[in-house]
């Protein structure tokens, strides 16, 4: 975190959790944001029982569910760990305190927000626009640690595609 946020760091709290915690629950109403020291975490939605990764987070990474953190409202899907992760959690009301004091960090977030903006976009267009082997092609190409890091049933999940799908385009290289 940049030189402003060190002025704060008494509002954060260091977590360590394991593999597999669910973070917040879809539905749930978000109350605190998440900066990932170590690891990595994931949102997925439930379809029908079915779960399906939306995005993947790693160090230097900030999780939350920010239409519910920011409106009150459920959220949309679930965040929850892949790997043990160390985190630095910060509740909506300290969140809200750094952003009245710090207009540094009220930018950098607007950026933050503008950028995870801009991803989503991209993914949403790639989905009407590309079949999976292009998608897994763009995956490879502009975020290679994710084929690296990540197992490949989450990765078929965020394609929208099987394993054995994915086995196959693969296998296709």
């Amino acid at each position: 975190m940049g030189s402003d946020w060190n002025k704060f760091d008494h509002l954060f709290k260091r977590l360590e959790i394991p593999a597999k915690t669910i973070l917040l629950q879809e539905g749930q109403i978000s109350r605190t944001m998440f900066f990932i020291e170590k690891g990595c975490l994931r949102t997925w939605v439930d379809h029908a029982g079915k779960e399906i990764t939306t995005q993947f987070f790693f160090e230097g990474d900030k999780v939350s569910s920010i239409e519910s953190f920011r409106t009150n409202q459920p959220s949309l899907y679930s965040i929850e760990s892949l790997e043990p992760c160390v985190l630095q959690v910060i509740s909506r009301n300290n969140f809200q305190i750094i952003l009245e004091h710090s207009r540094e960090i009220k930018e950098e977030m607007q950026e933050h927000l503008f950028r995870r903006l801009l991803n989503s976009q991209k993914i949403f267009y790639s989905y009407l626009k590309n079949s999976p082997q292009q998608r897994y092609q763009e995956l490879l190409q502009e975020h290679p640690h994710i084929i690296r890091r990540i197992p490949q049933h989450y990765i078929a999940s965020y394609l929208g595609i099987t394993s054995v799908s994915l086995s196959r385009i693969r296998n296709r290289r």
